[in-house]
């Protein structure tokens, strides 16, 4: 993803995540069209050309802006797994649960969204454009982390599940039908009927489904 989004630094000194943060405060709080260097540097407590040292021009702090929530959402996937090696179906459902309710309380993506019939609506080709690489990313994270698991099934069904699952959550994320925890419950028991054993997959917590 670093490649993908190599307009700006993509090491900063101390303070990159600052002014990282406060931009995406802004964002969410007054518009994309709010956020200046000068204010940033007056909100980090540092002068302009820090800021523009550190994140460089203000389409490079969209991408770094953009990159640092990606990140967060891949990080959520890889700790899930981490924290259930011998669970697939356990592992799915915290990763889905973790990465909903991460977006359902995103500022920058509320942001965005709420913006699509201002002004401010240069940051959503960019999001467009990086849907992609996430998928990719994820794709390429949740597909090895399945190989590592007794029961996983051929590599062609592998691939086929993880597309699946992968885009049901990115769709969730942008229009939820139901609420994190249904819908971790909903595609865990998918991933242990098709990526399990087909006895591992656990019932369905949600009776009302």
């Amino acid at each position: 993803m670093r490649d993908a989004l190599a307009a700006g630094p993509a090491v900063g000194g101390q303070h990159r995540q600052p002014i990282i943060a406060a931009a995406i405060e802004i964002t969410a709080r007054e518009g994309w069209a709010a956020v200046t260097m000068a204010r940033l540097a007056e909100n980090i407590g540092v002068s302009r050309q820090t800021v523009y040292n550190e994140v460089g021009s203000k389409p490079a702090l969209a991408e770094a802006m953009v990159a640092h929530e990606l990140d967060r959402f891949l990080a959520l996937v890889r700790g899930a797994f981490d924290r259930h090696p011998d669970d697939l179906p356990g592992a799915v459902y915290d990763a889905v649960q973790g990465v909903l309710d991460l977006a359902a309380d995103n500022v920058l993506l509320r942001a965005v969204a709420s913006a699509t019939h201002g002004s401010d609506t240069e940051l959503l080709p960019l999001l467009t454009t990086q849907a992609d690489t996430l998928i990719t990313e994820a794709k390429v994270i949740l597909t090895e982390r399945v190989r590592s698991y007794r029961a996983a099934p051929a590599a062609e069904q592998i691939d086929v599940a993880v597309d699946v699952i992968v885009r049901a959550v990115l769709s969730h994320v942008m229009q939820p039908s139901d609420t994190p925890a249904r819908t971790a419950d909903g595609l865990a028991w998918l991933a242990g009927r098709v990526l399990g054993d087909g006895a591992s997959a656990p019932p369905l917590r949600y009776s009302g489904r």
